[in-house]
């Protein structure tokens, strides 16, 4: 297969243009053109008012030595598709089924690899099946009274499923687990062009249908879901796991627990922490949901001739402070919406939102700035020094958070952020958010030197996207679950110090959104399937 890179049409392009833009390339007949595929597409705007569609196409064509000699580009090269495929080795052997704990990406993709392997693994879930979820989740944002263990955080699907359902990242995949995670999501419903996007997304409303088909097949294959089903206890004998209790009452047998437990599990954390399971604190970041028209995004980023008819404009943002903070955009939601996303009564956490159209009103994303066990201790001084020191900054600041806003979003315009006095009205648009909000002040609600540094990144960030500092622009607290505050230790065969344990996903430390997630959830099983 030969594939041709960084090959331009424009915006406003049909089938038959790309197809003789390929045969112009490698010089044959529309004949010869047997077969392709589009590998990658993206928009360049780098050249406005001039938009061009860019594509990565691999071709199948007759004589393709041939074709490659006579063709003189650095662009045209020869390809091979790279397929996953699963370790095969003598299968291990189990005196009871493997029991996955958490139904998010990486507790689902590992269920699922297990399944393929003839194994009938257990999904143990203390939240409800993604439907199920999905009302106790809209009731919440109406009510403003949590479910603490079906929420935005816990249930089916795992954090994700109330996000923009981002599949993109910047994992290196050799093996091709990226690719066998995208054509299964497109197996279960996903569209096909998350394929080739070059910054796919589902968006929340069909990640829920997915991963709701993803379970009826896992459950066809023979595997068990317990939903509402928490694990309190494990247990232990001779440095190996033996099985688990969950709701304080049931024991479950198993010498095979994977614990993709996600970045919110606190509780799960304590106890694992109390059973001598190897852990320590990580560095992650905190900021606030920052929101912008979203005409006023696409305008930026496309110009004003393709502004109106292409998708909603995403962006990224990084900025490098001299005090060596990084301060960057996180899960940037095109046409979304700022969420209430809390789990935990007297605390509140907000996360960002998109449907799959991504029609909403405002582009949102979080702007954080990288903190450290050293800022841990700051903030938290009589603080155990343990490896929970980051979930004891995060409820801190949670809790802070909650009491401002008397358990609705507390929200800030960024000009009276900066002059440190409370917001009365919004400037020349509203926040678009699910849950209840109010204006107030949100100075003293992250540590002085983190708002210097949140404050220098937006000013920084408007060299980039202008006006991106304006003074009306909405700031929403507190973005504080960005990733796990902990990383649970695993060894080259993805063991814990207590045996037969497998920490896994994003929880456990290994992963940072939807994507690395599943991937390593594949990895976890292909570390089961061939330990010895």
């Amino acid at each position: 297969m030969i594939r041709i890179n960084q090959m331009k049409l424009p915006i406003h392009h049909k089938k038959e243009q790309l197809e003789q833009k390929i045969q112009k390339v490698l010089k044959i007949t529309p004949e010869q053109l047997k077969e392709y595929h589009i590998a990658k597409k993206s928009i360049d705007a780098r050249k406005k008012p001039e938009l061009f569609y860019v594509y990565s196409i691999d071709v199948v064509v007759s004589n393709e030595k041939k074709v490659l000699k006579r063709v003189n580009d650095n662009n045209v090269m020869l390809t091979v598709s790279k397929k996953y495929t699963f370790p095969v080795r003598e299968k291990s052997s189990f005196a009871y089924p493997p029991i996955v704990v958490g139904a998010g990406p990486a507790g689902l993709f590992c269920a699922y690899a297990l399944s393929l392997q003839g194994y009938t693994p257990i999904v143990v879930e203390r939240g409800k099946k993604v439907e199920d979820r999905t009302k106790d989740v809209q009731r919440f944002w109406e009510t403003g009274i949590p479910d603490t263990s079906s929420n935005v955080q816990f249930g089916e699907g795992g954090a994700g499923t109330f996000s923009d359902g981002k599949l993109n990242t910047l994992v290196k995949d050799p093996a091709g687990r990226n690719r066998f995670v995208l054509e299964t999501f497109v197996k279960f419903g996903a569209p096909e062009h998350i394929l080739y996007e070059n910054k796919p997304h589902i968006g929340t409303d069909i990640l829920a249908e997915v991963i709701k088909r993803m379970r009826l097949f896992l459950q066809e294959q023979g595997a068990t879901f317990r939903f509402e089903t928490c694990v309190t206890d494990i247990l232990v004998s001779a440095g190996k796991i033996t099985g688990i209790k969950v709701n304080d009452t049931e024991i479950l047998k198993t010498d095979c627990l994977v614990l993709a437990i996600g970045h919110s599990a606190r509780d799960t954390f304590s106890m694992l922490l109390s059973k001598n399971l190897r852990m320590e604190p990580k560095s992650f970041a905190v900021g606030f949901r920052v929101e912008h028209p979203q005409e006023e995004i696409n305008l930026i980023q496309y110009g004003e001739r393709y502004a109106k008819e292409l998708p909603a404009a995403p962006y990224k943002l990084t900025a490098n402070l001299e005090n060596q903070r990084g301060v960057y955009s996180f899960c940037m939601c095109p046409g979304g919406y700022v969420v209430n996303a809390s789990s935990e009564k007297g605390r509140l956490a907000v996360n960002g939102m998109s449907y799959a159209g991504r029609d909403g009103k405002n582009a949102n994303s979080a702007i954080i700035v990288s903190v450290t066990p050293e800022d841990f201790r700051e903030l938290c001084p009589d603080a155990p020094e343990d490896a929970l020191i980051g979930v004891r900054f995060q409820e801190v600041l949670e809790e802070r958070a909650f009491r401002l806003g008397e358990g609705k979003i507390p929200q800030q315009l960024f000009g009276d952020f900066c002059n440190n006095q409370p917001s009365t009205a919004y400037g020349a648009y509203e926040s678009e958010t699910k849950g209840e909000h109010v204006l107030c002040n949100l100075r003293g609600l992250l540590p002085e030197k983190l708002e210097e540094s949140f404050m220098e990144g937006m000013h920084h960030f408007s060299h980039a996207i202008p006006n991106y500092d304006r003074k009306d622009a909405i700031l929403s607290g507190i973005e504080s679950r960005t990733s796990s505050p902990v990383r649970i230790n695993r060894g080259a065969d993805f063991m814990a110090n207590i045996r037969g344990i497998y920490p896994c996903g994003e929880g456990a430390g290994y992963a940072g959104g939807i994507m690395s997630a599943a991937m390593d959830g594949l990895k976890v099983a292909e570390a089961i399937v061939t330990c010895k």
